[in-house]
């Protein structure tokens, strides 16, 4: 059942507060669906050309298996967004670099081919991630294009439903709700397959769930779903 809640009047208000989730080596589920990706982390570092990235839909582990690789490596961290030529050699003091969610609003082709040769002369890593592969960047620099097909791919497909019921139950111990197999199980069935949207499904859980102080049963969950739209 859903955490334990006090007398507030039912439609209250609560906090949108942030839960940090769980984000260690341990917390993350391999299936068919991204072993290929974490393969490839794990030949770390022994990337080819010092680059890998890792590709696949949203919500699909890229972020994750990112932060592990932070985690094991001190690697700096940035967002496509943020590139500066300006800033590369501060970047890679650390001899690694995650570079989050490429190509962005707007590639900056300049900055990330002088990355991956600053990355290659000073035998450092790049860990770069995209819902795309580089192909469909539309990236205009021919070196570019060039250094980017030389790197390592590491793929993570769409979930599995190995994937979704291990990552499901993790979403819930996070918050610190209890739910009963026969509810994960419910939820799996009538869910669109993605991990998107599992997220958005256990936020709303939780937060209807102390709205109305109801415990978290299928009949409470499937009412929930249904005014979502979630009903295959």
């Amino acid at each position: 059942m859903a955490r334990a809640t006090d007398n507030r009047p039912a439609q209250q208000l609560i906090l949108d507060l942030p839960f940090r989730p769980a984000l260690g080596r341990e917390d993350f589920f391999v299936s068919p669906a991204n072993e290929a990706a974490v393969a490839a982390i794990d030949k770390w570092p022994n990337w080819p050309n010092h680059v890998l990235i890792l590709v696949g839909p949203e919500g699909s582990g890229k972020s994750h298996l990112a932060n592990v690789w932070q985690s094991e490596t001190g690697a700096s961290l940035i967002d496509a967004g943020q590139l500066n030529i300006d800033d590369l050699p501060e970047l890679l003091t650390s001899g690694a670099v995650v570079v989050e969610d490429l190509p962005g609003s707007a590639l900056a082709e300049t900055a990330l081919f002088h990355l991956i040769n600053l990355a290659r002369e000073k035998a450092a890593s790049l860990l770069l991630t995209s819902r795309q592969p580089p192909s469909r960047w539309g990236v205009k620099l021919p070196d570019l294009a060039t250094r980017l097909k030389a790197a390592t791919y590491g793929e993570l497909t769409g979930p599995d439903d190995t994937l979704l019921r291990a990552v499901l139950i993790k979403h819930f111990y996070d918050r610190q709700i209890e739910v009963d197999e026969k509810v994960i199980s419910f939820i799996l069935l009538r869910m669109e397959r993605s991990m998107a949207r599992l997220s958005q499904i256990v936020d709303e859980i939780d937060k209807q769930s102390m709205v109305s102080k109801r415990r978290i049963t299928r009949q409470f969950v499937s009412s929930l779903m249904a005014r979502q739209g979630d009903t295959s």
